[in-house]
């Protein structure tokens, strides 16, 4: 592990000043991901300041009927909060799906956002990968990309975003709170957040520099039946090779209200407002679900390996739909 600098932050604004006037800075809280990759050189940061003693680690009402999370709670704690199991099922079950017991009760709720790949070719350092070194190339294009985007990819990188949690709460709609250095706070949209990769794939999201995470908002609950299905190669300890969270609202036999958002097809989770609309004022049916699957899929593109990934997110997708409005989940 390269040598670094560790400093403390007292307060959320104080580490995003201090992070603004240096380079190569990491913020730690939960380290779940960041120290993997700093014993693996693949992130090599020179000052590590540490926020894991901040007051963000709070599930708060907020006046519209929605919660605030703070960035530190930690995803174990979000998983029990009662309010969230009550009325947002579909993020509990997302955490309670990733990782293990031990990493949910360290990791926190603003380092899950910003998880970083686990593309092979981004661990290894002996090989290209544009997200870790700029122009260098994509070997994951030409290689074993069984886990990769089909979906939001470009030529330049296919890498996927790992986290469970960001897919639930990209279908619930959430915004995501900044502290920036300059001692104003920012909400982006979590849709907002995220970059596609284009031709810099290593700029993931739309933070600046010094910019910190405080929160996250969800807004007042919907209803309707919540399910999160996750598709993996081990029922435990395993990323996505699709996921799907469904939030389905029904009226009269048709349906009324539909959120969905998607895990493992794309290098953020991936949202289809088309899809959506297309679904609502519709009577559940089998063929309903194909034209769902074709909407969502009408860009994808597999590289080889990953081919099967547009059939199984067609699969899956009916499944929960199915489920969502009627079947068992």
């Amino acid at each position: 592990m390269k040598a670094f600098d560790y400093q403390r932050a007292d307060s959320a604004q104080a580490a995003a000043a201090m992070a603004a006037n240096a380079q190569g800075v990491r913020f730690i809280a939960g380290g779940t991901n960041l120290l993997d990759l700093m014993k693996l050189e693949i992130e090599r940061p020179e000052t590590v300041i540490d926020i894991s003693r901040l007051p963000l680690d709070a599930i708060e009402d907020t006046e519209d009927g929605g919660l605030r999370i703070g960035a530190l709670v930690t995803n174990s704690d979000l998983a029990a909060d009662a309010r969230v199991r009550r009325d947002y099922e579909v993020l509990a079950r997302a955490l309670l799906s990733g990782a293990s017991g031990q990493l949910r009760n360290k990791a926190t709720t603003g380092g899950n956002l910003l998880q970083r790949t686990r593309c092979f070719y981004f661990y290894n350092r002996a090989m290209p990968c544009n997200k870790r070194e700029p122009g260098s190339g994509c070997a994951a294009l030409e290689g074993r990309n069984r886990i990769h985007a089909i979906l939001g990819g470009s030529e330049h990188c296919i890498a996927t975003h790992p986290s469970d949690m960001a897919v639930a709460m990209m279908a619930l709609g959430a915004s995501v709170e900044i502290q920036s250095p300059d001692g104003k706070t920012k909400t982006l949209a979590l849709s907002e957040l995220y970059r596609l990769p284009g031709d810099t794939p290593h700029l993931e999201t739309e933070l600046e520099q010094g910019d910190l995470i405080t929160g996250v908002v969800l807004p007042a609950p919907v209803g309707g039946r919540q399910i999160y299905r996750k598709v993996r190669d081990r029922a435990s300890y395993a990323f996505a090779l699709v996921s799907v969270a469904a939030v389905i609202g029904l009226e009269d036999g048709k349906i009324g209200s539909a959120q969905l958002a998607f895990g493992g097809l794309a290098p953020m989770p991936w949202r289809n407002s088309d899809l959506e609309d297309a679904l609502i004022g519709q009577t559940p049916s089998p063929e309903l679900w194909g034209r769902a699957a074709d909407i969502l899929l009408a860009d994808a593109k597999g590289h080889g390996e990953n081919d099967f990934k547009i059939a199984l997110a067609r699969r899956t997708l009916a499944h929960v739909l199915d489920a969502a409005c009627g079947g068992e989940k």
